[in-house]
C-alpha cells in the first residue's frame, strides 16, 4: 500500500511539473515529510537524486533543441558548484544528526515561502528588471555577470541544504537578470541544465551521509514519468494566470506547515 502511495506522490509531482514547468523540488520534499512521514534529511537526499535523474533527461532534450544558453549556465556554475561543495562538506563534517530534523524542516519551509513569493510576483519583478536593463551599458553587463555568479552561489547553498531553489527561484533570478536575452524556452532549458550538477553534488553528499532511500526514489520515478507527460498535455488547456497563484498557494501552505 505504501509503495503505491509513493508512486502516486511521484505521479502528482510529475503532473504539476509538466503542468507548470516548475515545482518538482519545491513539492517533493515537503510532500514526503508532511504526508508520508519521511525524515527531513532522507526526503532532501532522495529528492536531490530524483531531481538529478529527471533534470538530466530534461536537460538533454533541451540541449538537442538548442534551448540552452551555456554562457549563462557557465556563470551560474562558477558560483553554484563551489557553494554546493562547501555546503556539502560542512554537512558531512558537522554530521546530519547534529543539525537535527527541526532545523532542516524550518530551512526548507523558509525557502518554500520565498519560492511562493517569487512565483506569485514573478511578472512584476521581470517587468521592473526589464525597465532597468533598457539601454544599460557595458558596466551594467559586467555587474550582471558578477550577479549571475552570486545567484548561482545562493542556489548551490539552498539546493544542497533543502533540495529547493533551482526551479522557481532560479528561473525568477534568471528572468530578472536576463529579461531580454532569455526566451521562455531558453529560460526553462538553461535553468534545468544548471540544476543538474548542483543536484548531483548535493545528492553525492547525502549518499555519503546515508540519507538517500533508493527504493523510494525508484517508486517516485515510476510515478513521475507518466505524470510529466500528462501534465505537459494539460498545460495547453490551463491558463498561466490560474496555475501561478494556485502553485504559489500550495508552496506557501507547505512552507507554513514546515515552519509551524
Amino acid at each position: 500500500m505504501m509503495d503505491a502511495l509513493n508512486a502516486l506522490a511521484g505521479l502528482l509531482v510529475g503532473l504539476i511539473v509538466g503542468l507548470t514547468g516548475v515545482g518538482g523540488g519545491s513539492l517533493m520534499s515537503p510532500l514526503l515529510i508532511l504526508m508520508f512521514g519521511v525524515a527531513p534529511a532522507t526526503a532532501i537526499g532522495t529528492d536531490l537524486w530524483f531531481a538529478a535523474v529527471t533534470k538530466t533527461v530534461g536537460g538533454y532534450a533541451h540541449h538537442r533543441h538548442a534551448s540552452v544558453d551555456f554562457g549563462v549556465v557557465r556563470l551560474l556554475a562558477i558560483g553554484s558548484i563551489p557553494a554546493a561543495l562547501l555546503t556539502g562538506l560542512w554537512l558531512w563534517h558537522l554530521g546530519i544528526e547534529r543539525i537535527g530534523p527541526g532545523l532542516l524542516s524550518h530551512g526548507l519551509g523558509a525557502v518554500l515561502v520565498a519560492t511562493a513569493v517569487a512565483t506569485l510576483f514573478r511578472g512584476r519583478l521581470v517587468r521592473a528588471a526589464a525597465h532597468v536593463t533598457l539601454g544599460a551599458g557595458s558596466a551594467f553587463r559586467t555587474l550582471r555577470a558578477a550577479a549571475t555568479v552570486g545567484a548561482g552561489a545562493i542556489l548551490g547553498l539552498l539546493v544542497t541544504l533543502t533540495s529547493v531553489g533551482a526551479g522557481a527561484l532560479g528561473a525568477t533570478m534568471l528572468l530578472m537578470l536576463y529579461p531580454r536575452r532569455l526566451s521562455l524556452r531558453k529560460l526553462v532549458g538553461t535553468d534545468i541544465v544548471h540544476a543538474v550538477p548542483i543536484a548531483l553534488v548535493g545528492g553525492l553528499v547525502h549518499l555519503l551521509i546515508g540519507t538517500v532511500d533508493f527504493r523510494l526514489l525508484g517508486l517516485l520515478l515510476l510515478g513521475s514519468i507518466p505524470g510529466i507527460v500528462i501534465g505537459a498535455r494539460l498545460s495547453a488547456l490551463v491558463p498561466e494566470k490560474v496555475i501561478q497563484p494556485a502553485l504559489a498557494a500550495v508552496l506557501a501552505f507547505a512552507g507554513y506547515k514546515l515552519l509551524a
